[in-house]
């Protein structure tokens, strides 16, 4: 899976993902430092081990460099940036029973909002999965000959 590249300055806006989410009853919001363990064990539990390290960066940053999607009380999904290199966005990840919502696209926005804030023009989407969704959510367009990029030459099992 190629990398993407995403110009921050065209953004569309968050409120009005924001205020979708909330509308189905979800909540978009950061972590904050003493739910780490509980966010990294969703993470663990539901996409696995490799995306629950990438993460921990997240809540070394301040802010942290994460967003939740909750629903009664329970992460539904979350997007992290920032965290396995400077610009990147990812991972990301929504439970399957509440995918096709938008929730995906409201942590996408957040993130990336995220990044540009911190003084990006553009964000990379690292190992960026779905290319279609990215393209049509932000703009996002492949980097040529990116794949493997980041995650050559990964430690074996």
């Amino acid at each position: 899976m190629p990398d993407m590249l995403v110009k921050l300055l065209d953004l569309p806006p968050l409120e009005p993902e924001i205020s979708a989410c909330s509308s189905l009853g979800v909540l978009i919001r950061r972590p904050l430092p003493h739910e780490a363990s509980r966010v990294r064990q969703f993470v663990l539990d539901t996409f696995g081990p490799h995306w629950a390290d990438e993460i921990m960066p997240a809540f070394s940053a301040k802010p942290v460099t994460l967003f939740l999607a909750i629903r009664d009380g329970e992460i539904v999904g979350f997007g992290a940036y920032e965290c396995t290199c400077r610009a990147f966005f990812g991972p990301t990840g929504v439970t399957e029973s509440e995918r096709g919502k938008g929730i995906g696209r409201a942590l996408l926005i957040a993130c990336l909002w995220g990044l540009r804030e911190m003084g990006y023009a553009y964000g990379i989407i690292g190992g960026a999965g779905p290319e279609d969704f990215y393209a049509k959510a932000v703009g996002a367009v492949t980097i040529p000959g990116s794949w493997p990029g980041i995650y050559a030459n990964p430690l074996r099992r």
